[in-house]
């Protein structure tokens, strides 16, 4: 079982690199403005995710749906251990990456908002409340 353990988590490990690998690329579109290059990106990612869930799926299937910490105590086998480690470490990265793109994005739309009410402001009146706020008198 351990073996098998191994090569299933050797093969997520290349799946989870991939995925990295396709969040850079999608933060590099984000950085140039590339519309066309973040959609592209879109379709990859999902994929990557697929490949990383079926890995996922086939691990648990040995595992049992045990925790990895206990069997990683349980076998005592290094090249084990450090496979764990590396995924564990990726699986940061692509947190990480993930944020920064969400961050990013969501950067982008904020500004592109204001720019629309600059460009296109509201016209219906606006009124002060009691407590000195601008409201909508339309409401």
């Amino acid at each position: 079982m351990v073996q098998k353990l191994n090569k299933v988590m050797v093969q997520e490990t290349e799946a989870v690199r991939n995925l990295l690998l396709e969040l850079e690329e999608q933060h590099r579109c984000i950085i140039v403005n590339d519309i066309f290059g973040m959609e592209a990106c879109v379709n990859k990612i999902k994929e990557a995710n697929k490949n990383i869930a079926f890995m996922e799926v086939e691990r648990r299937g040995l595992t049992k749906n045990k925790a990895m910490g206990i069997i990683i105590e349980e076998a005592h086998n290094l090249e084990l251990e450090k496979n764990y480690n590396i995924i564990k470490m990726l699986l940061e990265e692509v947190i990480l990456q993930k944020d920064t793109n969400e961050l990013l994005i969501r950067q982008g739309l904020s500004f592109t908002n204001k720019m629309l009410n600059v460009l296109n402001p509201s016209r219906e009146t606006k009124t002060y409340n009691a407590y000195g706020k601008v409201k909508n008198s339309m409401r």
